[in-house]
């Protein structure tokens, strides 16, 4: 494993590219995270607050934070899709191979890139909660500190799984324009099949309530890899405190189905990765 990711590393470093966008994620990552302290104009007349709107108050900005940086990942995703696409480019993977790297190491050592991106992300962005949260939430009570703490395992899941989502769009394109375009479509398909699943399901009620109730019901769209993604770290839009004097009620209840789903996903994604290289004749 040492050798592996001393490997990665060598390789890495020496690419520009992983180096700028690496260093431009952690700092967008960071700046975004204080948004709140900063006031957002809207008009001569209009200014908008986050941290008044509670983005910061325990527990909902364990919620906020991973939902907002979660919004980035795609830089460390064009890591990880440069890294691996420049591996048959350059035809450094057939290099590795007749150096005596295995096809099960070469997946292991993407791996390990995905994981400590993901690890070193996540606590990152649970040093940083922590902190804006003792010192800007209304109260830090430790139940409510805890309560929904869950959402940073969440947030290092959903970055996992979508990291080997694009190692394996990586291995099976091998081009990175490719592997966007193919990102793009079938970001479109689960759009579209959600749009129409969502339709069906409430075109035949009159009741707005049941309507409404409706949305929490199960949608087999919310099972497919992005929107199960998307689902274990919900938006937070009805959470700020001008939505709850509008009348809107939130209640969030752990997505047990999409959660399985991103593992299940994941494990595809790893499988289906070792599973091309191991069949194709590079």
């Amino acid at each position: 494993m040492i050798r592996l990711l001393k490997l990665e590393l060598l390789k890495n470093l020496n690419y520009r590219p992983f180096k700028v966008f690496t260093a431009l994620y952690f700092l967008i990552l960071i700046a975004l995270l204080f948004i709140g302290l900063v006031d957002i104009t809207l008009g001569p007349d209009f200014k908008f607050n986050l941290k008044e709107q509670g983005i910061y108050d325990f527990p909902k900005i364990w919620n906020f934070t991973t939902y907002i940086v979660g919004i980035l990942k795609i830089f460390l995703g064009m890591i990880i899709i440069f890294s691996i696409t420049q591996e048959f480019t350059n035809r450094m993977f057939k290099q590795n191979t007749i150096d005596g790297l295995s096809r099960a190491e070469f997946v292991g050592s993407k791996l390990i890139t995905i994981t400590l991106f993901s690890a070193v992300s996540t606590l990152l962005v649970f040093g940083i909660t922590l902190f804006l949260g003792y010192q800007y939430s209304e109260s830090t009570e430790t139940s409510l500190v805890t309560k929904e703490m869950y959402f940073i395992g969440n947030y290092f899941v959903k970055l996992f799984v979508f990291f080997s989502f694009l190692m394996f769009l990586s291995v099976l394109l091998r081009k990175s324009i490719f592997v966007f375009l193919a990102m793009f479509v079938w970001f479109i398909v689960e759009s579209i099949l959600g749009g129409v699943e969502s339709f069906l399901k409430i075109k035949d009620f009159d009741d707005k309530s049941e309507v409404l109730k409706s949305v929490d019901a199960f949608y087999f769209s919310k099972l497919l890899p992005l929107e199960s993604m998307s689902s274990i770290v919900p938006n937070p839009l009805f959470r700020l405190k001008i939505a709850e004097q509008m009348g809107a009620t939130y209640e969030f209840k752990f997505p047990t189905d999409s959660f399985i789903a991103c593992i299940i996903w994941g494990g595809i994604f790893i499988f289906g990765s070792f599973w091309i290289l191991k069949k194709r004749d590079w």
